[in-house]
């Protein structure tokens, strides 16, 4: 610890109290990876404000001692973004204490969220209301409302709701200076020029610590319905998107999985079995929602839109829920192909997106170029089709050496971001950059990234914000 650190350290304990420092190693350590486990850092100290006033005063502290901070939520995210450096240099700022949902206004369909509330709870408070947030993800209940709104979260309802940021009506932010923006009135129209709101939804606090966020809530869902359908391309699905939206604005979920990836799951996850007979090279799982708002019985509409597709032969097979449990047991599939793929070996997993009308032959042709190229290799890609965006992952068969992961690794990956940059498309469709995809994002895309920087030098002159993350 150096003696700035240990200065802002003393200062914050002297003002708040002990809670809102921590310098235990043991309580720091499991802090100090990214949820993977992929990377590594080192902090000191562990700041725990309780309040915006209190993380005002921690970065007005900072920016005059030159002391560089790394926010933190629940630490779920996928790209290192909130990983400490391994050189010690920055203090971990934890928004874990700011837990309180300030407001749910179900007329006006807001909920304001501090930064540390776990989405679960969320969820949890905006039903008592009778509203929902509409987004969801694994992570449901670790994942904290300010981390979810600093990468920009997806989750599975995209394609009806949007991604965080069209959920974020406003935020309450730290600046770099301890300035305090208050953007939380979510107002319809406001033309004051740039929004900082925005700027700061997807930053990765590299601008400022989102304290707080004005959320849109959704009707409550006073029913569903879930269908497990069994298709010959990924060209097929789309189709059979479209039509069901030409049908209806209901359907929520549309989640494709190739038929290896549904072989994997039932291979290693117990309990699990094939929703349909017979062999179809590729799947879709669909969800349909009833907010009080559809004329017929969510299952009636949806074996009514369907019906014709299946005569049609663009549906080759079908399966709609006839339980709550049924629904659960096919979204647990979809759910636990990342997991089966951990059991089956080492997968390398790339969160990309490219234009929806592209998506099927991107999945068919990439696929194919990366195992052409390297020999042994497996790809695929499931996933959120509907908003084009796939996790297109690559494993190795059997046969494949050993070592192929850690010696083929790095050019799949150039391979793969190729592919998708060719295509219009990006690197990183709901996960972020952080550390893990910073160095392809600048080889890649060198204007963008000159323009975040010039963004980032304007909002923290003194780069005390997430240092070596996004860019």
């Amino acid at each position: 610890m150096n003696a700035a650190q240990d200065q802002l350290i003393r200062q914050v304990v002297a003002r708040f109290g002990a809670k809102a420092a921590v310098t235990d190693p043991a309580e720091i350590e499991p802090w100090q990876s990214d949820w993977r486990g992929r990377f590594h850092g080192r902090s000191d100290a562990m700041l725990a404000p309780a309040s915006t006033e209190e993380v005002a005063f921690i970065v007005r502290l900072a920016g005059d001692l030159g002391v560089p901070l790394v926010p933190q939520g629940g630490n779920t995210g996928m790209v290192a973004g909130a990983t400490p450096p391994q050189d010690g240099s920055a203090l971990l700022l934890s928004l874990r204490r700011m837990n309180r949902i300030r407001s749910v206004d179900a007329d006006a369909g807001v909920a304001i969220a501090e930064a540390g509330v776990i989405l679960a709870n969320l969820h949890a408070a905006a039903e008592k209301a009778d509203r929902r947030f509409p987004l969801t993800l694994g992570a449901r209940g670790s994942c904290t409302v300010g981390g979810l709104t600093a990468t920009n979260a997806g989750g599975t309802q995209v394609l009806r709701f949007g991604t965080m940021r069209s959920l974020v009506l406003g935020v309450e932010a730290v600046l770099a200076d301890g300035s305090v923006h208050d953007g939380l009135s979510g107002l319809k129209k406001d033309n004051r020029g740039y929004s900082l709101d925005q700027l700061l939804v997807g930053s990765e606090g590299t601008l400022g610590i989102i304290t707080a966020s004005a959320l849109r809530l959704a009707p409550a869902i006073s029913g569903r319905a879930v269908a497990w359908l069994g298709l010959a391309t990924p060209a097929d699905a789309l189709a059979v998107l479209h039509e069901l939206e030409r049908g209806t604005s209901h359907v929520e979920g549309f989640e494709i999985v190739p038929s290896d990836s549904l072989a994997l799951v039932l291979k290693h996850i117990p309990g699990t079995r094939a929703p349909l007979e017979g062999e179809h090279g590729w799947h879709v799982l669909v969800e349909l929602t009833d907010d009080g708002s559809l004329d017929e019985a969510p299952e009636a509409l949806l074996a009514r839109l369907l019906a014709p597709l299946i005569d049609r032969g663009l549906v080759a097979d079908a399966a709609i829920a006839s339980s709550e449990a049924q629904a659960e047991a096919f979204w647990r599939i979809r759910d636990s192909i990342s997991e089966a793929e951990r059991n089956d070996g080492p997968t390398l997993a790339h969160d990309i997106s490219v234009p929806v009308g592209d998506m099927p032959s991107f999945m068919v042709d990439a696929a194919r170029e990366v195992e052409g190229a390297f020999p042994g290799t497996i790809a695929s890609g499931f996933g959120h089709l509907g908003d084009g965006n796939v996790h297109f992952h690559v494993r190795a068969r059997k046969a494949a050496a050993p070592d192929w992961y850690e010696d083929q690794a790095q050019a799949i990956t150039k391979l793969v971001h190729d592919l998708v940059t060719a295509a219009g498309g990006s690197i990183s469709a709901e996960h972020g950059i952080g550390q893990m995809k910073r160095d392809e994002l600048a080889r890649l895309a060198p204007d963008r990234v000159a323009a975040l920087k010039a963004i980032k030098q304007a909002l923290d002159p003194k780069g005390i914000m997430n240092p070596g993350k996004l860019v």
